[in-house]
């Protein structure tokens, strides 16, 4: 969240639903920790109608703890939160590479995996929230609409997405690029998850 996006929820009271819509899409079309998970869940759907469940599934965790967060109180460290959000992009980064069944030699549930992690990144963007002085005036509200924001952003950014996975895998190179971008998607984890830890041990 910007400084001016900041300045803007700490100094308004009341609803406005369409000012808290807009920065709720702002929110997931720059948030570059969701893209990249994202990236990694639909990686290798194809069908329309999984990416509608995995999405949906991500969409449901996200929403709940993010308005549990904020109207709720429930307030964990952010730094910690978002470390776990980097793990995210790392586990989905290593589920994509079958890792996990060749190391284990089960293959955990994806859409759990996806639903939980959902959680997680809803109580990341809680704990940015509740550092700014929300006016509990039409918060409930705006809230709602934030949230509806965030999930039409989230649909704009993966449209893209999307767009861009269509053309690749029509492409010969797909199937012998796909291991090293999925190794890259994990380096970025780690390098998310190293500047959170970072940032918790200094702070």
């Amino acid at each position: 969240v910007t400084g001016s996006d900041q300045l803007f929820l700490e100094q308004n009271a009341g609803r406005h639903l369409m000012a808290f819509a807009y920065l709720g899409a702002k929110h997931m079309v720059t948030g570059y920790d969701h893209l990249l998970f994202l990236f990694g869940v639909v990686f290798f759907l194809y069908r329309m109608r999984d990416v509608g469940i995995y999405v949906s599934l991500f969409a449901l965790g996200h929403s709940a703890t993010l308005l549990l967060g904020v109207l709720g109180g429930f307030h964990v460290n952010a730094y910690l939160v978002d470390a776990i959000i980097g793990f995210s992009v790392v586990y989905k980064a290593l589920d994509n590479m079958d890792a996990f069944k060749r190391w284990f030699g089960v293959q955990p549930s994806t859409k759990a995996a996806v639903l939980i992690f959902g959680f997680v990144h809803g109580f990341g963007l809680a704990t940015k929230l509740q550092d700014f002085k929300l006016s509990p005036d039409g918060l409930v509200a705006n809230m709602l609409a934030f949230n509806v924001g965030v999930e039409l952003g989230q649909l704009l950014a993966l449209s893209a997405i999307l767009i861009v996975m269509g053309f690749w895998r029509r492409s010969e190179a797909f199937g012998r690029q796909a291991f090293a971008a999925n190794t890259v998607l994990m380096t970025a984890g780690f390098v998310l998850i190293g500047y959170q830890l970072t940032g918790y041990f200094v702070s």
